[in-house]
C-alpha cells in the first residue's frame, strides 16, 4: 500500500507506474483504492463508476476498470455534502459528519472488493487517501491504516519534497501515529526531487535514524506525469503552455468541476493552446472555443459561473461568432433552464441557464452510468466514451444531435452549429473525432494519437520509478492477504 504524508504527494501516479512495472514483469496486477474522493470518475463495464485515477492505474496494469478497484467513491456536491458511491452505484448522500460516523459500515464492502481481487491477481497495489497522520480521522478509518491493518497490507510511506519540510513530514508521521500503525510501514520514499538526489543523502539518513524505516529511494521530478490525466483540481493549473499554438481553447474552473480530464486530449495536442481560467479572471476574448466541463452540482456551479461574470463572457463570445461546447453539466448550463426540485444534483431549486441552446434539463433520481459508442451525427465518424449524469435534457435543439450512441441520439446543436452540448465524456480522446472537431477552426492534420501519448507516458513513468526505487526490495515487502505482525494483530 502506498500512503502519503499528505494529499497530492504523488500516490496515484506512483501506483500507476508500479502497476506498469509489475505488468512488464509478468505479474497479474490490480490497483485498489478503498476510499476515494473525486468528481473525476470513469464508467466501468456493467454500469458502475470509480475514481478516474483507478481507471488510469487499471490501464497501466493492462486490465479493464472494475468497481472493485475503488469500492467507495465520494463525489462532493457542496463543501460539506457528498454523494457516496459504493461498488459503483449511488448509495446515499451524506454530510461530512454523517460519513465519518458511518465509515465502519463501509468496511465490509471494501473488504469484499479487496478479497475478490486478491483471489484473482498476483499483486494488488493499494493507494491510500490523504495521510495516516490525520489521527483525528483514525477511528473507523477505511482509507489508510484502518484498511491496512484489517487486510494485513504492508505500507510504503511517500513524502513530497517539493512542498518543503519533507523530513518533518515523514518523521512527524511516525511520531503521531500509534505504534501498531507504524509497524505496518516497511519503508519510505521521497517524491518530486529536483536536481542531484545525492544532495539529499543526509536527509535520507536523518529520516532513517529517527524512524527506523529504510528508504526505498528518492524519485526525481518525472516529466511524464504532465502527460497523464490529473484527478485533483489542484493540479490542473500547473501545465506550461507553449508560446505558439494554432487553436486557443479556454475553460472556466467551476467550483464542482467534474471529469475535467476531458481536456487532456486538447491539453496535450501540439496544435492546441488549452487554458483553464481560475476564478476571479475573465475569459480571454481571443479564444476560438470555450468549453464548459461537467459538474457535480449543476445549479451550484451555474450560480458560481454567474458570480464570476463568466456568463457575460461566454454569451459575448457566442454572439461574436465564437464556438462553445458543453459536456454533461456544462451542456445543461448552456440550456434555457435547469430544474432540480428535490436537490438530486446538489442544491434544490431551478434557474435560468445561459440560453445558448434551446433545451431544458429536469433532474431525476435515475443516474446514468455507462460506456457508449456510436457515430458523430454531422460527420459519421465513429465515437466512443461514457456517460455519468442525472437529469434529462429536451428541447428543439436536440433535433440537431451531436452523436448517435447506443442506438439513440445524444446532445444538441444550435441552428448555427457554433454552440453544442453532449452528455458523452471522452469524445475528444478519439483521434478521428477530435480531428473532425478541430477542423472547424483550422486545417488540422496532426498525427498526434492521444492513447499512444498516455501509454508512452506510463512506460516513461515506469522507467523513472525503476531507476529511482529499489523495486525488488519494495516488491519483496508484499505479503499475502491476512499477513500480520505482532503489532498489527491488535484490533484496528
Amino acid at each position: 500500500m502506498i500512503q502519503g504524508t499528505g494529499s497530492d504527494v504523488g500516490k496515484s501516479v506512483i501506483v500507476a507506474g508500479l502497476c506498469r512495472i509489475a505488468r512488464r514483469r509478468g505479474l497479474k496486477v490490480a490497483p485498489f483504492k478503498p476510499q476515494n474522493m473525486s468528481n473525476n470518475a470513469a464508467a466501468c463495464d456493467g454500469g458502475g463508476e470509480i475514481g478516474r485515477a483507478q481507471a488510469l492505474q487499471a490501464w497501466a496494469a493492462g486490465v479493464e476498470p472494475n468497481v472493485d478497484h475503488n469500492p467507495v467513491l465520494l463525489k462532493p456536491q457542496t463543501d460539506r455534502v457528498s454523494q457516496v458511491v459504493v461498488h459503483g452505484r449511488a448509495y446515499s448522500t451524506m454530510d461530512a459528519a454523517q460519513f465519518i460516523d458511518s465509515r465502519d459500515t463501509l468496511l465490509p464492502p471494501v473488504m469484499e472488493s479487496f478479497e475478490r481481487l486478491a483471489k484473482s491477481h498476483d499483486l494488488i497495489l493499494v493507494e491510500g487517501a490523504g495521510s495516516p497522520a490525520e489521527i483525528n480521522l483514525r477511528e473507523r478509518d477505511i482509507a489508510n491504516m484502518g484498511f491496512a491493518r484489517c487486510a494485513g497490507v504492508p505500507v510504503c510511506l511517500v513524502g513530497d519534497i517539493e512542498r518543503g519540510g519533507v523530513i518533518a513530514s515523514v518523521v512527524g508521521t511516525k511520531n503521531v501515529i500509534s505504534h501498531s500503525d507504524a509497524a505496518m510501514i516497511t519503508g519510505f520514499a521521497i517524491n518530486k526531487f529536483r536536481g542531484d538526489p545525492s544532495l539529499f543523502t543526509d536527509g535520507v539518513r536523518a529520516i532513517e535514524k529517527r524512524t527506523d524505516w529504510p528508504c526505498y529511494g528518492v524519485i526525481p521530478w518525472l516529466t511524464a506525469t504532465a502527460k497523464l490525466p490529473a484527478e485533483d483540481a489542484v493540479s490542473i493549473l500547473r501545465d506550461e503552455v507553449p508560446d505558439k499554438r494554432s487553436i486557443k481553447v479556454v475553460a472556466p474552473m467551476l467550483s464542482r468541476m467534474a471529469n475535467f480530464d476531458d481536456a487532456d486530449p486538447l491539453r496535450l495536442d501540439p496544435q492546441v493552446d488549452f487554458q483553464f481560467v481560475p476564478p476571479g479572471k475573465p475569459l480571454p476574448r481571443d479564444a476560438d472555443l470555450v468549453i464548459l466541463f461537467g459538474t457535480k452540482s449543476t445549479l451550484g456551479d451555474l450560480k458560481f459561473l454567474k458570480d464570476q461574470g463568466w456568463d457575460h463572457d461566454i454569451i459575448a463570445h457566442a454572439r461574436s461568432g465564437g464556438r462553445v461546447l458543453g459536456i454533461c453539466g456544462g451542456y445543461q448550463i448552456l440550456g434555457r433552464r435547469i430544474i432540480d426540485e428535490q436537490g438530486i444534483d446538489g442544491m434544490p431549486g431551478e434557474s435560468e441557464g445561459l440560453g445558448l441552446l434551446n433545451v431544458e434539463t429536469r433532474m431525476n433520481t435515475q443516474k446514468t452510468v455507462r460506456r457508449v459508442g456510436g457515430q458523430c451525427e454531422a460527420s459519421g465518424v465513429d465515437v466512443a466514451g461514457y456517460e455519468i449524469h442525472v437529469g434529462e435534457t429536451t428541447g428543439p435543439d436536440c433535433a440537431r444531435a451531436m452523436t448517435e450512441i447506443n442506438g439513440a441520439i445524444d446532445g444538441a446543436r444550435s441552428p448555427s452549429g457554433l454552440i453544442s452540448g453532449t452528455y458523452v465524456h471522452g469524445l475528444l480522446c478519439g483521434d478521428a473525432y477530435r480531428k473532425v472537431f478541430l477542423r472547424q477552426f483550422v486545417n488540422y492534420e496532426s498525427a498526434y494519437a492521444y492513447s499512444d501519448v498516455v501509454n508512452d507516458a506510463l512506460d516513461e513513468l515506469a522507467d523513472g520509478l525503476e531507476a529511482a526505487l529499489d523495486i525488488d526490495r519494495l516488491m519483496a515487502s508484499a505479503r499475502r492477504p491476512g499477513w500480520r505482525t505482532d503489532a498489527s494483530a491488535a484490533p484496528a
